[in-house]
């Protein structure tokens, strides 16, 4: 849940500089804008941004319209995901660069983006992800019927539209062409949907029931077939020149780039919300996933029965909590048992709801000059659901200074393996993951019984 946003600045490029340019429409703009308000805004970090205009100047010269003019913006989200508009402008968040492990993967993706506007595919895609934004928009209006609330809950964090199953294929193809013709190893591409894939496996079991952000493989599916065809690609473009991966040089360009969630925005530790620049935190009930979108932090239960929104509204200082809880944001209020509370020292006031399938608790808390809003939907209310909501909006609680000293971004750092090291004990050197040892394996693209060796340059999550 974003305090703020950072402006977009266009990335330094290397020498020579490109003579393309991409032409920026007011509708450009305001989607680059939008997009920027949903991954938290650009990633600024010079290395990375001449790396990537390095790759992508490469590419373009070797495509067949060296005439395109792309633009590279790197996105400060840690979800695996990249996408183009119709412009040429190029997305690809910190947490993709994170995932790959070297120049020839993520050239592939840059690649694979670069052919969907060529292929004019991202047009489509604009005109239905302008779609998608209004629908998102009317489902987000919380004057709706509070059964839609619910369904918001699961869409508060706005996300491309899909290509079809043709134009994704269309773009593989080409995307590898392309990075063999600039000599990227073409088998970059299948790496890397391997890798997308063993990531999204740790998520399972959360991520089909789970509201959050969209990742790469919501809108580029790495089912076996296209990995296969990758790879079947990749044979026809094998040669001795095209075996460029530069491990190496991307190891070191990615040394100590955020991973995951930045901490001066929120971040999510387990069950637990902390955000320092603001000073508060709270815990979630068991078996819930949270995740911190721009717009909010969204929490589902394991299952699907259960669901909570946490966010900051604006309320007049002269307006009782009460009266806000009431003033018809929320249809369905049962004001007759609106409470004015105090939670922990703060002015509180809670509510509840009931549409057709889902129930509702909501609560309103003061806290400094802000109102923070929790909203609990229940498929069916019981004594369990209305206890997890009580139990969350009570561990709300300012921050310790030594908690928000201690708040530190979890970071990539590259490391030498040395005699005896292993995948275990090198995965026991993770800090803040789940899963170490499977989160080792993926990020260094080690497959369930590979070993690392002496004199190996790793990828380790640390604080």
């Amino acid at each position: 849940m974003a305090a703020h946003f950072q402006t977009a600045a266009a990335p330094p490029l290397p020498t020579p500089k490109p003579t393309h340019t991409i032409a920026q429409t007011p509708a450009s703009e305001r989607e680059h804008e939008r997009i920027l308000a949903s991954y938290g805004g650009s990633y600024d970090d010079p290395r990375l941004e001449a790396l990537t205009s390095k790759l992508v100047d490469r590419l373009v010269a070797a495509s067949d319209r060296p005439d395109q003019g792309y633009k590279v913006t790197i996105l400060n989200s840690g979800a695996v995901n990249a996408f183009a508009l119709p412009t040429g402008q190029l997305y690809v968040t910190r947490g993709l660069i994170a995932l790959a492990s070297d120049t020839s993967e993520l050239s592939s993706v840059l690649s694979h983006e670069m052919a969907h506007v060529l292929a004019k595919h991202a047009a489509i895609r604009e005109d239905q992800a302008r779609q998608a934004a209004i629908l998102a928009h009317v489902e987000g209006d919380m004057s709706n019927d509070p059964d839609v609330t619910a369904f918001t809950l699961a869409k508060s964090k706005l996300t491309m539209a899909s290509f079809s199953r043709a134009q994704e294929f269309e773009a593989d193809d080409m995307g590898v062409a392309i990075s063999a013709k600039a000599h990227f190893d073409p088998y970059g591409a299948s790496r890397f949907l391997t890798s997308m894939e063993r990531n999204a496996e740790l998520k399972a079991g959360k991520a089909a029931l789970d509201p959050r952000a969209q990742d790469f493989l919501s809108s580029h599916p790495a089912t076996p077939e296209r990995v296969e065809r990758a790879e079947a690609a990749a044979k026809q473009y094998t040669s001795p020149d095209n075996t460029e991966r530069d491990r190496e040089e991307y190891l070191s360009a990615i040394d100590n780039i955020v991973y995951g969630e930045d901490p001066s925005e929120g971040f999510v530790r387990g069950r637990r919300f902390l955000h320092p620049k603001l000073g508060f935190t709270f815990t979630a009930p068991e078996g819930y996933t949270l995740d911190n979108t721009a717009q909010a932090v969204i929490g589902v239960r394991e299952g699907g029965t259960q669901a909570m929104r946490f966010d900051v509204v604006r309320v007049p200082a002269e307006q009782t909590l009460g009266d806000y809880l009431n003033s018809g944001w929320m249809e369905n209020v049962d004001k007759s048992l609106t409470e004015e509370l105090t939670i922990n020292g703060f002015p509180a006031a809670s509510a509840v709801a009931q549409g057709d399938q889902w129930s509702f608790k909501i609560y309103a808390l003061r806290f400094g000059s802000d109102v923070y809003r929790f909203i609990f939907a229940a498929r069916q209310k019981t004594t369990e659901s209305d206890r997890n909501a009580r139990e969350t909006v009570n561990s709300f609680r300012r921050l310790t200074l030594e908690e928000v000293q201690d708040a530190r971004p979890l970071r990539i750092k590259v490391i030498t393996v040395q005699p005896g090291d292993t995948v275990e004990s090198l995965s026991h050197r993770m800090s803040g993951v789940d899963h170490p040892t499977e989160r080792f394996r993926m990020l260094n693209g080690l497959d369930a019984h590979a070993q690392v060796k002496v004199r190996d340059r790793v990828k380790i999550v640390v604080d």
